[in-house]
């Protein structure tokens, strides 16, 4: 049984396919990256750090998108500013609202190129699942969006851009003169859409440093999580240049069911993985990691797999996530069922670690976690057709 997909990054696959010349969108630049592009557009040195800090507030804190309304900045200087650059986010093609609530996006990106974002609305607390990249390489076999090749890398403007058309959505950007509002929408961001986002890690760091300032959209790291399949030399980095939460695309419990289910365990296998986990919670000052997993109808579901599962996670702060399958057309595996999900977490739960079973949301579009896939990209293989590629 063995996988034929890629399972390392093929970087003749990230054409950059971005507009080249014309004015600088500075969405997404982290604040050095602001300054050093105000300085070369003219900005007096001595005014540089102010001007960037109030350009970042308009952009950042008020949601502004016209250098016309920054009306603490002299007329000229909005001028140079407008010449200069731009305030520009990616585009709404569609958006889909399910019957709980989630909302989902597709939205266009430099070059024409789709991805998905969604937005789950729970009770205290609003969560933004967003995209790091176009498609994937990883091919993990249960999951859709891993049938979509992968097209090219979002830039940081780009992911920082899909929290912002959702605050824009939501009408949740404060309005100037009325009372603070301390209530979030968008309170959590999960690195968990379509892409891996380790093979994207310049881009993705320097998004998180936009997202997490606290003079703008200020999200605290402990409300930002990364899901990643394990690409282990980029896991320390994650910890000591991004510093958020951590969650693991775990699946399986021996190499030779991962293998198939995460093909990227060809390259570092589950002990390499752990070991490489260890020091994380120490290193981000993270309270634990999360192990997700998706519950599949006899591959990975028995009671040995739930006591392997307590064995080799044993010394890491950690919690699992438990994610019934969501079934996608062509699927090559099916949902265990309630009873079998429950008896695999009460093992988990009894052996001391939370193991809570995550609610399917948005499954009636197409939203639930494993499911995305831009709609130009949907061409439905048959369930030969993708069991034969997977070696299932």
């Amino acid at each position: 049984m063995t996988a034929t997909a890629p399972i390392t990054q093929d970087v003749m696959t990230l054409p950059r396919k971005l507009p080249e010349g014309g004015p600088l969108n500075i969405v997404g630049l982290t604040r050095e990256e602001l300054m050093a592009a105000l300085l070369a557009a003219g900005t007096p040195e001595r005014q540089a750090r102010m001007r960037m800090g109030q350009v970042w507030q308009w952009v950042y804190h008020w949601g502004v998108r016209d250098f016309a309304q920054m009306t603490n900045l002299a007329k000229d200087y909005r001028a140079l500013l407008a010449e200069h650059f731009a305030i520009v986010l990616p585009e709404v093609v569609t958006r889909q609202i399910s019957a709980d609530g989630t909302r989902k996006y597709l939205i266009r990106i430099a070059g024409g190129h789709e991805v998905e974002t969604v937005y789950i609305p729970e009770e205290g607390r609003g969560t933004l699942c967003v995209s790091s990249q176009v498609g994937c390489t990883l091919t993990c076999s249960f999951c859709h969006t891993g049938t979509q090749k992968l097209v090219r890398n979002l830039t940081a403007g780009e992911i920082v851009g899909q929290l912002m058309l959702v605050r824009d959505d939501l009408g949740e950007w404060p309005e100037r003169g009325a009372p603070k509002d301390e209530t979030r929408l968008v309170s959590n961001l999960v690195l968990m859409g379509m892409g891996e986002p380790l093979y994207n890690f310049e881009n993705v760091r320097n998004a998180m440093k936009v997202v997490m300032d606290g003079e703008g959209l200020s999200l605290s790291r402990r409300r930002i999580t990364l899901s990643t399949s394990g690409v282990v030399p980029e896991i320390a980095r994650t910890a000591e240049e991004i510093g958020c939460q951590l969650a693991i695309s775990f699946h399986a419990t021996t190499d030779e069911v991962r293998d198939i289910l995460v093909p990227i365990n060809k390259r570092w296998n589950i002990r390499t993985l752990l070991d490489s986990l260890r020091d994380y919670p120490r290193l981000s000052n993270s309270e634990r990691i999360t192990f997700e997993y998706v519950m599949l109808d006899g591959i990975n579901d028995s009671d040995a797999d739930a006591r392997r599962l307590v064995k080799l996670i044993s010394g890491i702060p950690s919690k699992i996530n438990l994610i019934p399958f969501n079934e996608w057309p062509g699927a090559p595996y099916r949902r265990s069922t309630p009873e079998r999900i429950a008896a695999f977490a009460d093992i988990i739960y009894k052996a001391g670690y939370a193991s809570p079973i995550r609610t399917p949301r948005g499954e009636d579009i197409m939203a639930a976690c494993g499911q995305l896939k831009s709609a130009t990209e949907r061409a439905r293989k048959s369930r030969a057709q993708i069991a034969a590629e997977t070696g299932l």
